[in-house]
């Protein structure tokens, strides 16, 4: 599969890949520009083409038929928006449950344009104490960058400036919804 997953991204496609996945069993990994619906297939061939699992959440309607069966499949797990349950604290608990987690999220929350992230990553991050890995798809320069770990501080702002920096100039499929 992996040296199908390289033709297809590295061949067909012609993208790069800028970085290393680390050799880590537990990370929030954060994925930014979220842009498209494209981007969910993305993620899902480059896991392949770097061999590694990496779970991710999503919204709820997404795992009913007749697609349900696939999200789950790809190793997703459903997120209920609607009501007001305490999702990081559910998300951190199954870092603690769990010897190998890697939680892949696009802190926009959204495809459309954002000025800013939402904060539930970090949160999780934090509270669960593991890693922050970045990963940026860039269709500007059809490449996949991955960041090295970082862990957050007690400075949320200068750990959000950095995080800023290192999406700089990174352009989604879309873009203008890319983020700032």
């Amino acid at each position: 599969m992996q040296s199908l997953a390289k033709f297809i991204y590295f061949k067909l496609l012609g993208w790069k890949l800028n970085g290393q996945f680390p050799k880590l069993d537990q990370c929030v990994v954060i994925v930014i520009p979220h842009t498209h619906w494209l981007d969910f297939f993305l993620g899902l061939l480059i896991r392949k083409v770097i061999k590694e699992e990496i779970n991710y959440i999503g919204k709820k309607s997404l795992f009913k038929p007749p697609f349900g069966w696939f999200f789950r499949w790809t190793r997703g797990a459903p997120v209920d928006r609607s009501k007001s349950s305490n999702t990081v604290d559910n998300i951190v608990q199954i870092f603690k449950e769990r010897k190998v987690f890697r939680l892949a999220l696009a802190p926009e929350g959204t495809r459309k344009k954002v000025i800013q992230l939402r904060t539930g990553f970090y949160h999780i991050a934090q509270k669960a104490n593991v890693p922050i890995v970045m990963v940026a798809f860039d269709f500007g320069k059809k490449e996949i960058k991955i960041g090295d770990p970082f862990w957050v501080t007690d400075n949320q702002e200068s750990d959000f400036a950095k995080i800023r920096d290192f999406y700089r100039g990174v352009k989604g499929k879309i873009p203008a919804y890319s983020f700032p």
